[in-house]
């Protein structure tokens, strides 16, 4: 008998009653529920919380003792791309932020927060957690996966628990159950032959990139003196090679200017010569950035790598997806070792210039964040480790919008984006090779093949993390709200399933995108929705000096401009799009944040009801799309967004504009 959409959310299979134990209150070895979650991530937190929303029963099995994944180990920063592609219990998450930040009681239409302390995104979870009736059993590492046929009858784990389930989810950063399930995996970077991609494989480009020759050799200029820690004794491949290598890895520190802010500790295992090129580098004239410090709230910020020689520890993580959980530790202190020593070496020693040990050391770790670990983030940052190989593999040409699906289960947005994967010698001085950032013209769907595997390899679980995708298009995927998206999506699916008694691979699509539209997921694509304007494109006008960069990461395009912090009222730049119908668009604008920029950027929204002139913190919100309004259109080119810079107390950025359409 066919099921509505109410009764298969709403229909549990398994009785509640003997599920959810927490570890140190279980009175049995074996956990038995309908969805077993492996990974407490925001897409495994996600998928646990609509499947128990939906009536079923599920269990979160997390191998580290973190719950949240980066969400509350400091990346809070969100890489959103366009949050209008942002539904379902994402958007959800973000809407208790905002009502965390603001006191105010949370509705479907109140106002999202994507910037948010480490502790703030912790309490969020914890009463989403709650609410559902989901436990999420702790330091749980994966030990064996049980199939019966192509299906997994159960999993355990190092300390002897065993976990039974009609449905799992593998939402770990690794990828492991998927692995021992037997599902196909790759690793590293495939190479533009093989998808017909353009910016996949090797890339030598110029962000994040030496902007000055350091030689790389210990006595410089001899190659037989051997080379400097932290430079690879590699051969740089022709771009769009393949190669097994993958982006670097670091932690999202948590930092403060305040007067109760840590001081830099110098780490055990300290070594200065780690830093030697480092050194080189300052020495040629390279004044930083060495990190950024994007304010997220109450003085605090999340700070990510910045320039050639910053917080990635670059080619030391390739081991990491596959080792086992003793080498996985090993690789993780030698990331914490390298970035605190690094902060140390920028504080402290004296052959750095003074300017730079001071404006190091007038930052430090929040003393409210992370005290469990030492006040320093509790989960190292991996960016990418296997992805699944799936019926369905997303490419480049799904996130340039050049190849769509007929069966999405939620959108993407970011920008195309790898970190460095290798640094190396070319040319006799030192290059940094692997970092990519490219643009995206507008959100594209992502497919539910894509996260599920080959029925013949299994027919019961779902990969919503480590999902089939090229390494570039992964790069654009990899967000945090994507994951949410996908894990949300992942549990309609199972429920499906189960209640259709059929493998994953089978469910009924259509039904499956109905039951997500009711949820509020956003999976659909109109024509014409948006207008995107970068500052190099068509659609701009400039008054007055404007210079280009690429200093700092989480542009559209290929850089973006500022005005060089002088000329005040006399730069300005407007973006005029030539909009294909009249009726409300919402203006988003976009630029890239650092401590430098101003705070109070004057921008004025010429739209059909007259002018709005807004107020934007350019030191805030970077490399994402910040809405300004929604606001009323003529057809054609009469609406315009204006940024000056008048009376603003720091650089002013200029990089894009956005309007879609509601």
């Amino acid at each position: 008998m066919p099921h509505t959409r109410r009764q298969v959310l709403a229909t549990g299979l398994l009785s509640t009653g003997a599920v959810l134990l927490h570890p140190a209150r279980a009175g049995a070895a074996v956990t038995t529920v309908d969805l077993v979650v492996y990974g407490a991530t925001p897409g495994g937190l996600a998928a646990a919380i609509q499947f128990r929303r939906s009536g079923g029963t599920a269990v979160v099995v997390e191998p580290g003792t973190h719950v949240g994944g980066m969400t509350t180990a400091g990346l809070g920063a969100t890489d959103t791309g366009n949050t209008g592609a942002i539904g379902g219990l994402s958007h959800e998450f973000y809407r208790r932020v905002y009502g965390r930040y603001n006191g105010t009681p949370v509705t479907a239409t109140s106002p999202a927060r994507f910037t948010f302390e480490p502790h703030v995104a912790a309490a969020v979870f914890a009463d989403l957690l709650a609410e559902a009736g989901v436990t999420v059993h702790l330091g749980r590492k994966l030990q064996t996966v049980t199939m019966s046929g192509n299906r997994i009858v159960e999993i355990s784990s190092e300390d002897g628990g065993i976990y039974r389930g009609l449905m799992f989810v593998d939402a770990s950063y690794e990828g492991d159950l998927m692995a021992k399930a037997g599902v196909a995996t790759t690793l590293g970077r495939e190479g533009n032959a093989q998808y017909g991609e353009s910016v996949n494989g090797v890339q030598l480009r110029d962000k994040h990139q030496f902007t000055r020759p350091v030689d790389p050799y210990v006595t410089p200029g001899n190659p037989g003196s051997g080379l400097l820690p932290g430079v690879q004794a590699a051969t740089l491949a022709p771009n769009g090679t393949a190669d097994g290598k993958i982006q670097a890895y670091n932690f999202r520190m948590c930092l403060t200017t305040a007067a109760d802010r840590l001081p830099w500790a110098r780490p055990t295992g300290y070594d200065a010569g780690r830093y030697a090129l480092l050194l080189r580098y300052v020495e040629a004239g390279y004044t930083g950035p060495f990190f950024n410090t994007v304010g997220v709230g109450g003085g605090k910020t999340d700070s990510n790598n910045d320039g050639a020689f910053s917080t990635d520890d670059i080619g030391m993580n390739y081991a990491y997806p596959t080792a086992s959980s003793a080498v996985r530790d090993t690789i993780v202190a030698e990331h914490r070792t390298y970035q605190q020593g690094l902060m140390w070496f920028l504080s402290n020693d004296p052959r750095v210039p003074a300017a730079v040990r001071t404006a190091t050391a007038s930052w430090g770790p929040a003393p409210d964040e992370f005290g469990a670990t030492g006040f320093w983030p509790p989960m190292l940052y991996v960016r990418e480790a296997r992805r699944m190989v799936g019926a369905y593999v997303m490419t480049e040409h799904n996130c340039r919008g050049s190849a769509t699906v007929a069966d999405s289960v939620g959108l993407a947005s970011y920008t195309m984006d790898s970190h460095n994967c290798q640094r190396l010698v070319v040319g006799g001085v030192a290059k940094n090779e692997g970092d990519v950032q490219v643009g995206v013209p507008g959100p594209y769907q992502v497919s539910y093949r894509s996260i599920v595997p080959v029925e013949a390899q299994c027919a019961n679980l779902l990969v919503p993390v480590c999902l089939s995708a090229s390494h570039i298009a992964y790069g654009s995927i990899r967000m945090e709200p994507v994951f949410m998206v996908l894990g949300q999506s992942a549990a309609v699916a199972a429920r499906l399933a189960i209640a259709g008694a059929v493998p994953v691979q089978r469910v009924n699509v259509t039904t499956l995108q109905g039951l997500l539209r009711d949820l509020g997921q956003r999976i659909d694509i109109s024509g014409n929705s948006e207008i995107v304007i970068d500052s190099r494109g068509s659609g701009v006008t400039r008054a007055g000096a404007w210079l280009s960069s690429t200093s700092i990461g989480g542009y559209y395009g290929s850089d973006y401009e500022h005005d060089g912090n002088t000329a005040k009222g006399v730069n300005r730049l407007r973006f005029t799009p030539a909009l294909p119908a009249a009726g409300a668009w919402t203006v988003q604008l976009r630029w890239t944040a650092h401590e430098n920029r101003a705070s109070n950027v004057p921008v004025d929204v010429v739209h059909s009801g007259g002018l709005s002139t807004f107020s934007v913190d350019q030191r805030a919100s970077g490399g994402q799309w910040v809405a300004l309004g929604t606001f009323q259109f003529t057809a054609g080119s009469a609406g315009s967004v204006l940024i000056r810079t008048e009376q603003t107390n720091g650089y002013v950025v200029a990089d894009a504009a956005r309007f879609v359409r509601v």
